[in-house]
């Protein structure tokens, strides 16, 4: 590729991964320039397919480039990963990943925070709802996590998917009391292995509505609830979970049916009567103007580090809110894409709310990044400091457990 030799080049001369155990499907990328500043980005699930993506594809492009060529690099980035598909393969993960981190770099360049360099505040607070997972859910649990299952440590106070399992009234309280409106439950995912998601008898669905009945016996009209039903089941299935549901007003459906067909998720939608939620699992914008232009959601979901990183997040919500749809960007992955969701939440016209995990916060997030948005009230504010305004701890980088892949001029 050509090189630019203008004054205000920053050359990109090393590219790092990181994988560290304790958190076994999650990759940290960092790209260094030549001015002695770091990027940080970050993925997740099969981080060791990514990284090995990133080295043997993506860095020896990267490595002696201009740090500032953010849409090239993209577009270059996307090229090499042949991406085609809808789904979250290891190449758009390392595409979004690497996006992240130059992006970080280039805002520290400015000494701006990043919502700045994207355009600047459009509110001085995004308000946040919490998902009930709890501890060591999704990414930070080692083998495979079966629909339903429950991990359960009863001394911490926030393992919130086994409290909206057992006690979702409390639950809610809690979370009224913390200051927030709005939260994500998946009681249905149980289910799903009796049938592979192809029928629900109608005790489970009985059963997968408690936690609702439970909520608004305590808590009334207080607290929203978003049902999770996480690509699970066939149309038939998801249309009678939905309209079971929909006595308790539920604040929206999220991916109820899986993203490889949008005709199917279009007919969901025509078929209920609350908001439709999509998708966490969809990648690029040329797939979400498929699903804008059929009409298949009401409120835009993407996951920042699986998506194709900030510049695609961007991309989309712009495409959104020419549909006049909100977003509501994704975080049960890591505190990377946390800090640059709250940024981009802040930034964008359109966001409606912006996902977070209280457990994760509280506790290993807080172990890996020097800080995190703070959070009062049921409300994000806007991060400070420049770039996405975190960095890996010393102590995280001093780990010997951790394993550091580099790629160098």
């Amino acid at each position: 590729m050509p090189r630019a030799n203008r004054k205000q080049q920053r050359q990109i001369t090393k590219v790092e991964t990181l994988i560290h155990p304790e958190y076994p499907k999650v990759l940290f990328v960092q790209v260094h320039d030549d001015h002695g500043l770091v990027g940080l980005g970050e993925t997740s699930f099969g981080p060791e397919v990514v990284a090995n993506w990133i080295h043997s594809e993506a860095a020896p492009y990267l490595i002696g480039a201009d740090a500032g060529r953010l849409d090239q690099h993209w577009k270059e980035l996307n090229r090499l990963g042949a991406i085609t598909t809808r789904a979250r393969g290891a190449e758009i993960r390392g595409v979004s990943a690497l996006d992240m981190a130059l992006w970080d770099l280039f805002a520290q360049r400015t000494g701006e925070p990043l919502y700045q360099v994207l355009g600047g505040l459009s509110r001085d607070r995004i308000r946040v709802y919490n998902t009930c997972a709890g501890y060591s859910y999704g990414v930070k649990r080692p083998g495979f996590l079966t629909p339903g299952e429950v991990d359960h440590r009863p001394e911490q106070p926030y393992e919130d998917q086994h409290a909206f399992m057992t006690d979702a009234g409390k639950l809610a309280e809690s979370l009224l009391d913390e200051g927030f409106t709005a939260m994500k439950i998946w009681p249905f995912d149980q289910f799903v292995g009796k049938t592979n998601g192809q029928s629900i008898h109608p005790e489970d669905i009985d059963r997968g509505v408690e936690p609702f009945r439970k909520i608004r016996k305590a808590v009334g009209d207080r607290i929203e609830i978003a049902l999770e039903m996480h690509c699970m089941w066939n149309l038939p299935s998801a249309i009678q979970i939905a309209r079971a549901v929909e006595p308790y007003k539920p604040m929206w459906y999220e991916d109820p049916v899986p993203m490889d067909n949008v005709d199917a998720l279009a007919q969901f939608r025509q078929a209920v009567r609350y908001p439709v939620t999509a998708s966490e699992t969809v990648s690029t914008r040329w797939h979400f103007r498929e699903m804008f232009e059929k009409r298949a959601v009401d409120i835009c979901m993407f996951d920042i580090s699986w998506v194709g990183g900030i510049s695609e997040a961007k991309r989309v919500s712009t495409m959104a809110e020419a549909y006049h749809l909100p977003t509501a960007p994704h975080d049960c992955v890591g505190p990377v894409t946390f800090m640059f969701s709250v940024q981009l939440s802040l930034n964008m016209p359109n966001t409606f709310v912006q996902e977070t995990v209280r457990a994760y916060n509280a506790t290993w997030y807080r172990d890996i990044v020097t800080n995190l948005p703070r959070i009062e009230k049921g409300f994000a504010y806007p991060p400070e400091g420049p770039g996405i305004g975190t960095q890996l701890r010393p102590s995280f980088l001093k780990d010997k457990r951790l394993v550091s892949q580099v790629s160098a001029k």
